[in-house]
């Protein structure tokens, strides 16, 4: 222990600006004793004057809207082990100083690595083992892995097993679960979070828990309720699910011109409805520019069969979309993973390893949940909002099958059963610039605003793994009230917001795991929750 201490103490004292930065230095002296046995720091403490610094910073940082934000860490943690994670946790509470923990760096609203008072990153690249067991059909996942390399890893072991998580193989494991997760298995299967069974994770007092000593509470919470507002989730135990040999991929594009306008409107009526193998998402986007520039409705499906049993149960259910066999891949369930994320079935897998997103831009997002079917008259209006804007995409999930079966108070996520579908809005812009960048949220935002009276209400639901600040945020500080935190929280979670914040009173009651949209705690005085 002395020589681990001294070994790093010597390093720190060799850091130019350890003299001089009074907020820095005695974290990292508090971690050094903290530490029991021997760690190469340079490899896991990497402070702003360490080359590694700046790289480490930008390396997931998937929004590039907020590379020129001026909030940067005290240091970066790129841990090895749960032991240097509890020692982040221990001495960034006794410093007062808060902590950033990133997977993939794929949060919407940059939480993962931005902070208006000091902090740190613990940036989990390190913590991405992967280990399945096809026996009992299950896998442990650390959270600093990617669904690409979860997809990879299943697909090596197996032909006819799968995991119902996101489409996108850079997003990190962590986020993705802790938020619900959801993919082309939506309708089959339901959500990511729903086939946790067991995490490992470390809370406010640096206690390392699994399923069993955490308690079914703090289980419930983590799985859809935002996993940073409890504490750091190292692992996640996950129950694979079942695919056939052989899955048909397709994409059929209507410019809204030519038919695709009354597609779309049909397909409301008729999508949450679909066979659950068969899964048919929309893309609504602008192609062309100038006076070319036309809105495009995309139809990009996952069918869970061959193409001989999916044709004529699209002649059956969706007719107009005039499916041929000649639009159709036949493929194995990881190849679709690959294609959904945009590659060729034909690639070699390995592309999913591939931490560098293939499409990356400055982009906003919001998001909503839609009950009832989008009168025709508003859905021409999108079109022609559309036209105002140019890398601008409306992404429409489909419910139904396994969603609806499933209780909305099951896991914090509700948006379950009365759902048709899911909204995600993008706009994207390649100039990073505050003037251009408020240029195109504002169109945005009339968007939304625009779609108010179309979608649910009281609240207006919004998926957490699609961050939106504009919904709301906590003041600054431990003393965020849950009457406060309810103008976004509930939005999110409905009616599972109290349970999540009474969780939270009873895990982490000083509110250390925060940030602008953390779940706050519930205080009570007298019985009544205190606002």
């Amino acid at each position: 222990m002395e020589f681990l201490v001294l070994v790093l103490s010597l390093f720190l004292s060799l850091v130019s600006c350890a003299s001089s930065d009074p907020t820095t230095e005695p974290l990292r002296l508090c971690m050094t004793t903290q530490l029991s046995y021997y760690s190469e720091v340079s490899q896991i403490i990497h402070t702003s004057n360490s080359s590694s610094y700046s790289s480490i910073l930008k390396s997931s940082q998937q929004n590039p809207r907020w590379l020129n934000s001026t909030s940067k860490p005290l240091l970066i943690l790129t841990p090895f082990n749960e032991s240097e994670i509890h020692a982040a946790v221990l001495c960034s509470k006794k410093r007062g100083i808060q902590i950033r923990v990133r997977s993939g760096g794929h949060d919407y609203e940059g939480l993962s690595y931005l902070c208006k008072t000091p902090f740190i990153i613990i940036d989990m690249i390190n913590f991405k083992s992967i280990d399945i067991n096809l026996a009992d059909e299950t896998a442990w996942v650390q959270s600093g892995a990617t669904l690409g390399e979860l997809y990879y890893s299943i697909g090596k072991k197996s032909d006819v097993h799968g995991f119902p998580a996101g489409i996108c193989p850079t997003v990190g494991v962590g986020g993705h679960f802790s938020g619900g997760g959801f993919g082309t298995l939506i309708r089959k299967y339901g959500l990511a979070a729903d086939h946790v069974i067991d995490a490992i994770l470390i809370d406010a007092n640096g206690k390392i828990m699994n399923r069993k000593t955490m308690g079914e509470d703090l289980f419930w919470a983590i799985r859809g309720g935002g996993g940073a507002s409890f504490g750091i989730i190292v692992s996640w135990k996950i129950k694979l699910v079942q695919v056939p040999k052989v899955v048909t991929g397709f994409t059929v594009s209507k410019l809204i011109s030519q038919g695709g306008s009354s597609l779309v409107n049909r397909w409301q009526y008729i999508a949450h409805n679909f066979h659950e193998d068969l899964f048919m998402r929309v893309i609504l986007q602008n192609v062309g520019s100038g006076s070319q520039k036309q809105v495009q409705a995309d139809f990009n499906s996952l069918f869970l069969g061959e193409i001989e049993t999916l044709m004529p149960l699209m002649k059956q259910s969706f007719p107009e979309l005039g499916l041929e066999a000649k639009d159709c891949i036949e493929m194995s369930w990881v190849q679709s993973a690959q294609y959904f994320a945009g590659y060729k079935k034909d690639q070699p897998l390995e592309v999913l390893l591939s931490k560098e997103a293939l499409y990356k831009s400055n982009f906003k997002a919001k998001s909503d949940y839609v009950v009832n079917p989008i009168p025709e008259i508003v859905l021409q209006g999108i079109w022609e909002r559309f036209m105002h804007e140019q890398l601008v995409f409306m992404i429409l999930d489909p419910y139904g099958g396994k969603m609806a079966e499933i209780s909305e108070f099951e896991i914090p996520f509700p948006h379950r059963k009365g759902n048709l579908y899911n909204i995600q809005y993008l706009v994207k812009w390649d100039v990073n610039e505050v003037s251009e960048a408020n240029k195109h949220m504002y169109w945005l935002d009339m968007l939304y605003r625009f779609m108010k009276p179309c979608v649910s209400s009281s609240p207006r639901g919004a998926y957490i793994n699609y961050k939106d600040l504009e919904l709301g945020t906590n003041n600054r500080g431990t003393n965020t009230s849950y009457m406060e935190a309810s103008s976004w929280g509930r939005k999110y979670f409905k009616n599972n917001f109290k349970r999540l914040a009474e969780v939270k009173s009873k895990v982490d009651p000083h509110n250390f795991f925060r940030n602008e949209q953390s779940i706050p705690p519930l205080r009570v005085l007298s019985g009544i929750g205190r606002v």
